[in-house]
């Protein structure tokens, strides 16, 4: 499988390759590697200029859909070639949001951008796309799909646990010890950072946080900030640059006249570290397993330990205590879900923590770690994700937690485009995955198990490999 992922940051497209196969009520996955292709700078600027709150034309969005079809084409040859040993069996792509509809809460439309026709065409392979659709029809939010890979991967421990996600938007997936999970999108994660980098610098996003750290938050700006509605709603819930955007930040600087840029990107950082720690301590949160690209900002990590009370940022090389932590109130009103088709079975072993890290055992304990320690790169995860989400289609498996998007169902996700071959699929696992198991690389052609090969085989029947 080859997953394709380009974020709000718009960046680049996040590219990687993995085997996946059922091991009971277990899917595993082997990660084979990942890679970024940067956008050519010329689509990353019609990216930007077709974003909210931008007015466009409709030959800008068919124009915008043939190059990042293209774009998303070549960066799959690349995976495959680069990655895969020259054969994939599914190219699954997310697209670029260009627009996500959301009306009095509930999301109404979603839209990505790459069209899949050139994908097929370039590599040859079926292709799975236009993945949120689907759950916006059962009324949940679209988002964050990325969820289903963190209630299988995360099972329920004696603390809270939570996945965040840090891209242009920060999204956040809580399992809680009794098994309920819920999950949405917290607000801007390197959205406006990244906004104001390019504005007073003319850089894509702020190196390590150099320019962050070397700013003062202005508290007037950051009280404005956060005086959002958006941040008090009740989950799910999901957003993305149609709201937290230019406007928005402009709208609140006009009352900060004369703010030196460096204490603006001090600021929006210092906005995103508040909003996560809010909601972590609002939800009890013990275990925090952060990815996406936030990750790499060292001062933006460097201010959520600290909010948080964490004596080590992730990435230090020496081991982090857990921190005492004052209860506070739950910022948020909570939908309560009681069911889920993924939830494990109670009494399922808690897994040990990584070496050199200190695993929460009460609620009044946190420990920040990178995904990293589970076996998946942050950078990538959500390019792993789709991929997951891309098996799931193939094999007729639901790819949605409804207590996480807000659904009231469970369904299969996205669209099928034909590769080279007939399409044929495999026959309906009929299997509920309840875990996702992370095993090391192992180099395609090499002997796997026998669950492996019979899936491997089913996979290239579907993609008419033979």
């Amino acid at each position: 499988m080859i997953g394709l992922m380009s974020g709000t940051s718009y960046d680049g497209i996040d590219v990687a390759a993995a085997d996946f196969h059922f091991d009971g009520a277990e899917i595993v996955l082997r990660p084979l590697g990942d890679l970024e292709h940067p956008h050519d700078p010329a689509v990353r600027d019609l990216i930007g200029q077709v974003l909210p709150p931008a007015r466009v034309s409709l030959e800008d969005v068919c124009r915008l859909d043939t190059l990042l079809g293209q774009a998303f084409a070549e960066a799959a040859a690349r995976g495959i070639a680069e990655l895969a040993d020259g054969r994939a069996d599914l190219v699954v792509s997310h697209g670029q949001t260009v627009f996500h509809w959301i009306e009095s809460g509930q999301a109404r439309g979603t839209l990505q951008l790459g069209q899949p026709a050139w994908i097929a065409q370039r590599t040859g392979a079926p292709v799975v796309s236009d993945l949120r659709s689907r759950d916006i029809t059962r009324g949940g939010q679209g988002a964050p799909l990325v969820s289903i890979l963190d209630v299988l991967l995360l099972p329920p421990g004696p603390v809270a646990r939570a996945a965040l996600n840090l891209g242009g938007i920060a999204n956040l997936t809580l399992v809680r010890p009794d098994g309920t999970v819920l999950a949405y999108d917290l607000g801007p994660a390197n959205a406006l950072i990244d906004l104001a980098c390019r504005r007073y610098f003319d850089r894509p996003y702020d190196v390590d946080g150099a320019l962050a750290a070397s700013g003062t938050v202005h508290e007037g700006l950051l009280e404005a900030l956060l005086d959002e509605p958006y941040f008090d709603r009740p989950a799910p819930k999901s957003t993305g640059k149609e709201l937290f955007h230019a406007g928005y930040l402009d709208a609140r600087l006009e009352r900060f006249a004369g703010l030196a840029p460096v204490d603006v990107i001090a600021t929006v950082t210092e906005l995103t570290a508040r909003v996560v720690v809010r909601d972590c301590q609002a939800h009890d949160v013990g275990d925090l397993i952060v990815s996406g690209g936030g990750v790499r900002n060292a001062w933006l990590m460097r201010r959520i330990s600290e909010l948080a009370g964490v004596s080590a940022a992730v990435g230090d090389s020496t081991e982090q205590a857990p921190t005492e932590r004052a209860p506070t109130e739950r910022a948020h009103t909570e939908r309560a879900h009681t069911e889920n088709p993924t939830e494990p079975p109670a009494g399922s072993p808690e897994p040990a923590p990584p070496s050199g890290q200190t695993a929460a055992t009460s609620a009044g304990t946190l420990v920040i770690r990178p995904i990293d320690d589970l076996g998946l790169p942050a950078d990538s995860k959500e390019a792993y994700a789709f991929g997951l989400l891309g098996f799931l289609t193939f094999y007729g498996v639901p790819g949605t937690v409804p207590a996480c998007t807000g659904a009231d169902t469970a369904s299969v996700l996205g669209s099928l485009t034909p590769g080279d071959g007939p399409l044929r699929l495999p026959e309906p696992s009929g299997a509920v995955p309840t875990r996702l198991r992370i095993e090391p690389a192992q180099a395609r052609g090499s002997k796997h198990d026998g669950n492996d090969d019979r899936a491997q085989r089913q996979l290239r029947q579907a993609a008419g490999a033979g």
